[in-house]
């Protein structure tokens, strides 16, 4: 196999188009999205987005362990080492490259299928939610886990979180919870079950059928009937079983209730049991920022959301939290962050408010998404 970051395929269809394909090739890390996958996938997605030939583009993950696992974060790291308290050219030209690139998928104008088997977390989460056909498989595992690196869900988390079941995104962009297949189609992260062992079939029956019509309905019609013989491999939602208790965990009017109703759980539910420990040993910073994130963001558009998202994370990447985080857990891996406060209490109002401050002096460097 090919040794760049991205491979690019063009499969002739039957009918004389094109089915575009890109693999994240770095199946060693999980296919952990680098810069220079941003920046190939960006110009790459633009010109099939422009050529009449294209009818559809596929993007998978290299291997059968994972689409994404997230950001490539201990670049990020090295580049917070290197320039504590910003700016921080390498944390601002990722984070910017990196909502575009997720924001052109949003508004890609042709269907645009996502395989996501295996682990799909973070930044891979972040190149699923705005495609317009996502298929899960059995082993799908998605996540959101910034709580534990003191970030949060960012790269349209603040988006597709607010825009979930009840208030399901809050649960989970507090706790960091793994959650399965039919999970992800209940909160709305997927749109198909398909086994893995079909994606094969799936891809040479699009490359077979006939193009003339809506490719929209085209894609569907033929992930509709793989799914048909799927359906008996789809796993149980832990979160559509819990959803009730989830409303009543969440029912509190800050911060500071929900992680208390959350953290001082007592179940024999190990799925349960794992999203409190998660949030117990999260950043109380992190507690903070997602709150108010979710809440700041409610009524903006797709745009301003990744705009208000750049600002925050740089902002991240300035202060120390985001760099403690992931010290801890990948780089020294003693599990043991020193977080800029011990408790939620702790955590005063000027500091937050400074995560909130535009970065930026002059134009925005999302400003031209609309």
């Amino acid at each position: 196999m090919s040794d760049m970051p991205v491979i690019f395929e063009e499969l002739a269809t039957k009918d004389g188009h094109i089915l575009g394909v890109a693999t994240l090739n770095a199946p060693k890390a999980l296919n952990a999205l680098s810069l220079e996958m941003i920046d190939l996938l960006y110009p790459k997605l633009l010109e099939w987005q422009d050529n009449d030939k294209v009818v559809a583009v596929w993007l998978q993950g290299a291997g059968d362990k994972a689409f994404c696992a997230g950001g490539d974060i201990v670049q990020l790291y090295n580049s917070m080492v290197e320039h504590p308290g910003g700016p921080n050219p390498y944390a601002e030209k990722f984070f910017t490259d990196e909502y575009r690139l997720d924001y052109l998928i949003h508004t890609f104008n042709k269907p645009f299928i996502l395989w996501g088997n295996g682990i799909v977390m973070g930044g891979g989460l972040g190149l699923t939610a705005g495609a317009s056909h996502r298929v899960v498989t059995e082993s799908s595992r998605f996540a959101m886990p910034e709580i534990t690196i003191g970030l949060y869900p960012d790269v349209g988390g603040s988006f597709f979180l607010n825009r979930m079941p009840g208030r399901t995104g809050l649960f989970l962009g507090l706790t960091g919870a793994n959650i399965n297949a039919a999970d992800a189609l209940f909160v709305g992260l997927a749109d198909r079950f398909v086994t893995h062992d079909k994606r094969d079939a799936v891809m040479d029956e699009l490359r077979s059928v006939s193009w003339n019509g809506s490719a929209e309905h085209i894609v569907s019609a033929v992930l509709r009937q793989h799914e048909r013989h799927s359906q008996d491999q789809l796993p149980e939602s832990n979160v559509r079983k819990h959803y009730d208790l989830i409303q009543q965990l969440t029912d509190a009017d800050d911060v500071e209730g929900v992680v208390d109703n959350i953290t001082s759980l007592s179940t024999d539910d190990k799925w349960l049991s794992r999203t409190s420990g998660a949030l117990a040993a999260g950043s109380p910073t992190a507690m903070h920022l997602i709150m108010r994130q979710l809440n700041y963001t409610r009524q903006m558009s797709l745009a301003e959301v990744f705009q208000a998202e750049l600002d925050l994370s740089v902002q991240a990447a300035y202060k120390g939290e985001f760099a403690e985080g992931i010290r801890a857990l990948l780089i020294d891996k003693d599990r043991e962050p020193k977080w800029h406060a011990a408790t939620l209490a702790d955590v005063e109002d000027e500091w937050i408010d400074s995560f909130f401050q535009s970065p930026w002096e002059g134009e925005h460097p999302l400003g031209d998404l609309y």
